[in-house]
């Protein structure tokens, strides 16, 4: 099965899922995230927009990137599911807060992938593969997106899931490769962005394999 969304306008996100205090737009023809809330307002003022798709375990997901405004962090979760195999949407309400997703009543990977929020992570860019329950860093490799100053976009990001293994790259740039074995059976997957981050995303397209 292959899933196309152009990201384009409002109609395309007409069935997915934003979760904390966040405003969608399309100012470019492309979807816009970001949060209505200051940064000093921590965790709460952290965002996550849902695809409502469910996806199988063997996958490839594309899509195009641009940073707009920084500090701030870019994350996808992708096969996000109930602990007990339930649909995300089944679950207790979610807000956006970091400790809901690694520690609430799914289970999912993340991949971090524009980490510039702390100066730490702006000295040396990484992109960061997760897996929960739980906050199991279990891969890490280059991140070679510019900064905002330097940006100009797309940048094409690919994801592929194949028997465990996932391929995270950026602009045809392998930043990491990571077996699992014991692989998550697929769900959902979901933009997550640390305020005061602004992205936008356009081109979402979903293979399976």
């Amino acid at each position: 099965m292959t899933y196309h969304n152009p990201l384009s306008s409002p109609e395309d996100i007409a069935a997915f899922r934003l979760e904390g205090d966040g405003a969608v737009s399309f100012p470019r023809g492309r979807l816009r995230l970001e949060s209505l809330r200051p940064p000093e307002d921590g965790q709460d003022a952290n965002i996550v927009l849902w695809c409502p798709q469910d996806f199988g375990p063997d996958l490839t997901v594309e899509w195009d990137f641009w940073p707009i405004r920084e500090p701030g962090l870019c994350i996808l979760f992708f096969h996000a599911r109930g602990r007990q195999g339930e649909d995300i949407f089944d679950l207790a309400p979610r807000t956006g807060p970091y400790e809901q997703y690694h520690h609430g009543d799914l289970d999912a990977y993340h991949v971090s992938y524009f980490r510039r929020m702390w100066p730490s992570e702006r000295k040396l860019h990484t992109c960061n593969l997760r897996k929960s329950y739980g906050f199991h860093l279990v891969a890490q490799g280059p991140d070679p997106l510019p900064a905002v100053l330097d940006a100009q976009g797309p940048y094409p990001l690919r994801l592929t899931v194949h028997r465990g293994e996932v391929t995270f790259e950026v602009a045809d740039l392998v930043s990491f490769r990571w077996r699992d074995d014991a692989p998550l059976s697929g769900g959902k997957l979901g933009f997550r962005q640390m305020a005061p981050m602004i992205g936008e995303y356009a081109n979402l397209r979903v293979t399976e394999h």
